[in-house]
Order: C-alpha cells, then structure tokens, then sequence
C-alpha cells in the first residue's frame, strides 16, 4: 500500500460555532440536547475525525454512514447530521440528531456554515470539461502567480496553498474537505483559486455551498461512461457549474460543438472563445474572442488572444500543442471577466517571457538532451489522445511511439476509439497496463488491440505486460530523432491493482530505461 495517502487539508485555527445557531439559521429537526455544543469541523469519515467534528451519515452503496455513529463519537464527534433512516441508526451513538432530507445535498451549506467560507471569500474560478480542466487550473493559477497573488489550487493532481502543495486524491474533493480547504487558505492568505470542477463534483453536490466568480468550459468528448448513460446525460451533468447558484459569470470555449450548447443552456452571462482553424468558421465569427497560434516548438506555444475593440495580447505557454494554448487563452479571458485588465496581464507575462507555469505529468518531457524524446502525460481519452499525438509529431524527426493501458472499472465504451487513435497516429504502439483495478488487465489489453486493428494506418504494435516492461520495450526501439508518449499515468505515483495502491511512477519507470538504454 502507497504511504502517500493524500492528506486532507483543514485550517489550523477554526472557529468554534454553536450547534444550535446552524439548526435555528437553516430550521432543521434534531434529536437530543444542543446546549453547550459547539462545533470545529465537518467530516463524513471516521478515518478523517477530528474532536469537535459534526459527522455527517450519508447513505452509501455498500452501507448507510450513520452506522458508525457510535465509533464517530468515540473519536470526539460531538454530534451527527443525517436523514431520518441514519437517525435511527445512530440513536445508540449518545449524541444528538440533527435531521435533513439529504444529507450528501445538504453537507456544502453545512460546511460552508461551520468554516465560515462565504465571510470574505477569494476570488474563485472553477474550470469544467472534458480535457484540460487541470491544464487550464494551472494555468490560470499560474498568471495570477505573476500578477502578484497569493493563490491557491485545486486539482485532480494536486492542491496548493500559497507555496504549500499536497497529491490529490479525487479530482473535486467532497464539499466538506472543499470547504475545510478554503478556511486554511483563508489563513495562509489567500486571494484567488482555481478549482478544477468535474461532472462528478456537480452531480454528487462536491462544490455546493460555492459561488464561482467565473466558471470556464473547456470542450466535451467521449469519457465518464461509466458513470453518466450516454453523452447526453454526461453533458448535462456539466451544465449546473452555469446556473446562478454556482457561478456569477462564465467563460465558455467553442472549439467542440457542445460549447454552443453551453452558451444556449447557461443562466449567467457568458463570454466565448474560439480557436482558429479548430472552431467551426461560424464559431471563430461569433466568438467574442479568438486565438491564434502564431510559432510551435519543442519548449512552448506562442499565441494572440484577440478580444473585443480589436484588443489583443500576444505571450506564450510552456507547453507544445494548440489545444494548451487554448487552455491558456481560456484563463486569461477568465481572468479578464473577473476584473483583471488585460493590458495588464500582458504586461506581467512580457515582463516574464510568457506564461510561467509546470504542469506534472502533462506531456511532461522526462528524457535529456541525447536520445528519443520522451513525454509523459495524464491523457486517458481518444480526444486526449489525437491531440497530444499531434503535438508530439509535430516536433519529432523520427518516428513517434506511443505506450499507453486503460483503467479498469472505468468507462469501458471508450477503449476501442483509444486504440484506433492510438494506431492512427504512431508509428509503433505499445499496449500495456495501466489501474487494472479489479478488472483482468488481460481482457483490457484485447480490447485495446481490437481497437487498434480498426486503425485505416497499422503501425507496429507490441503487447507487453507490465508497463515497467513496456516502457523499456519501447525505448529500448527507439532511436535518436524518434519520440515516446506514455499516456496515461502523468502524475499519478500509484498503480491501483485489486484495490491496492501499489507506489508507481511512470516519470521514475522511464527514466529508468533511459539510463539502463545508454541515454543520459
């Protein structure tokens, strides 16, 4: 089992709130004595349990919360929050009761309420989409950095606080944990955060409890199928982050189609943006704002954001591809529809030669100077893939080789479009693990293959198991001029394989080949 287990953040001065000030503000039902208890904190878990924390018993796939009343308040829970099935479970616990219809909806307000999140609140952005929500959330973080703010982050790789940064565990913590992480910022000071908000976080109430100053739609594409029915469902799940009771203002991208369906749904204000020669020539007409990719290297895109009344900014991104550069135009527009003037963002990335900002395990190059190129990136869907495949090529002589598995127990219906991509767009493919969970990683793999087969371009193709394996395998292939692309694991420092997180790092795993291959 991995010893990192991602701690969860609180702030270390809070508050003492009495109890019964929550039942009187919100008329909630309770069951027990109120007087004299007070509470610090909110948690759903008794791994998590701190004295002073109201428990929260939510009703759960394999057991209802409220059954560990009793351990809660052994562990210094002074009192339960729960629904009335939960009430009578946690009757024996000695604690008292308070009651709501839906304990998971109603924890962001509870929270909110005993962290005090809504007195004097940062500038919050919050970032929703398919692909590139982490790069545009630290992006985003990155140029607020540069304009002199103490910021903070939220992410499916990490959290940061100011200078302090911890791994991630879930892409949008649970509304407790999201509320609790806002207090300690509030501490340490600071001023502005970008939370990376997944279509999850919306449907299971993780960010209730928020306003976003802005909200931003990157693009939507086949992935989460596995937990929404069908495109349709999935997309629909993304629309709240564009009602009022999220959000005060939106930024939304049309470089998918479903981006003028976020435009017709929202119930805010929403600016868009368009990327030419990827939005549709109506798009890019329409958009209020454009990108333009202007120059494209191995070390960073440059691009001009043109805006309204012709105004424009020209800067670069640390990162290769078009789709990064729309990322990075995606916040800057952000950031302008919260205030901040754009000459003056321009003037403090001119100041810095362009956007200043390490993104891991995002087409993280891992390799040196000699040798194939290698990168490592977090990508898990055909859309992920094309692009990144693209952006490689683009700066490979030789030839481009891709290494890449699917997680099991995820979305199934997406592995053969990842294969056929996969296939398409390089020359020799290694098809490996990458979290087999409790599926057989052998079945993943012939999936994969039967997609691949679909490809119209058949590249070399190599089955090898385990991905230790397979990167050494290909960089044992490649030769100076050619490049690798290991997607999948990114960042992540742990493969999950029958529910054990077992220590990893595909960064570590390919440096290893490199060194032990003869490449410095």
């Amino acid at each position: 089992m991995s010893s990192r287990i991602p701690p969860i953040l609180r702030p270390e001065h809070p508050t003492p709130r009495p109890l019964a000030g929550l039942v009187q503000e919100f008329g909630l039902e309770y069951r027990g004595d109120l007087d004299g208890v007070e509470v610090t904190g909110v948690t759903l878990s008794t791994n998590d349990l701190h004295p002073g924390d109201l428990f929260v018993g939510v009703p759960g796939s394999k057991a209802h919360g409220a059954s560990f009343a009793t351990a809660a308040a052994e562990g210094g829970a002074v009192a339960i929050v729960t629904d009335e099935v939960g009430a009578e479970l946690a009757a024996d616990s000695g604690l008292p009761i308070v009651l709501v219809p839906s304990p998971r909806a109603a924890l962001g307000e509870i929270a909110a309420w005993v962290y005090r999140t809504d007195d004097t609140p940062p500038l919050l952005f919050g970032v929703t989409g398919t692909n590139g929500k982490t790069s545009t959330s630290y992006l985003l973080e990155a140029v607020l950095r540069q304009l002199g703010l103490v910021t903070g982050l939220s992410t499916t790789a990490e959290r940061h606080i100011g200078e302090l940064s911890v791994v991630s565990l879930l892409t949008t913590p649970e509304a407790s944990e999201m509320h609790a992480l806002l207090a300690r910022m509030r501490e340490a000071g600071v001023r502005a955060v970008a939370v990376e908000v997944s279509a999850q976080a919306l449907s299971r109430h993780r960010v209730d409890g928020l306003v976003f100053d802005v909200a931003g739609f990157t693009n939507l594409s086949h992935d989460h199928l596995d937990d929404y029915a069908d495109m349709e469902t999935y997309f629909q799940a993304k629309l709240p982050l564009f009602d009022p009771e999220h959000a005060r203002r939106g930024v939304v991208c049309l470089d998918t189609a479903y981006g003028r369906r976020v435009v017709d749904a929202s119930r805010i204000p929403v600016t868009t943006i368009a990327t030419i020669g990827h939005a549709s020539a109506d798009d890019v007409a329409s958009a209020e704002w454009t990108v333009e990719v202007l120059d494209e290297t191995a070390g960073y895109t440059e691009f001009k954001l043109t805006g309204p009344d012709g105004r424009e900014l020209v800067t670069r991104e640390p990162l290769i591809g078009w789709h990064m550069a729309a990322n990075a135009a995606l916040a800057i527009v952000m950031l302008v529809e919260a205030g901040f003037e754009l000459e003056a963002i321009g003037a403090a990335l001119d100041a810095d030669g362009g956007i200043r900002a390490y993104l891991p395990g995002r087409t993280e190059r891992v390799s040196g100077e000699r040798g194939p190129s290698v990168y490592v990136d977090f990508g898990h869907s055909p859309d992920a893939f094309e692009n990144t495949l693209a952006a490689v090529r683009k700066f490979t002589t030789g030839r481009t080789i891709m290494v890449f598995g699917a997680d099991g127990d995820r979305d199934a219906t997406k592995r053969h479009d990842m294969g056929r991509v996969a296939a398409e767009g390089s020359d020799i493919l290694v098809i490996t693990d990458h979290h087999p969970r409790f599926e057989d990683p052998v079945s993943i793999r012939k999936t994969l293959l039967e997609g691949a087969a679909l490809a119209e371009h058949q590249p070399e193709i190599h089955e090898v198991s385990p991905p230790e394996q397979a990167i050494r395998v290909a960089v044992g292939l490649a030769r100076e001029g050619d490049s690798i692309l290991w997607a999948g694991p990114g960042h992540q420092d742990y493969r999950d394989i029958r529910g054990v997180r077992t220590p990893y790092s595909a960064r570590e795993e390919a440096r290893a080949a490199l060194r032990e291959a003869g490449w410095a």
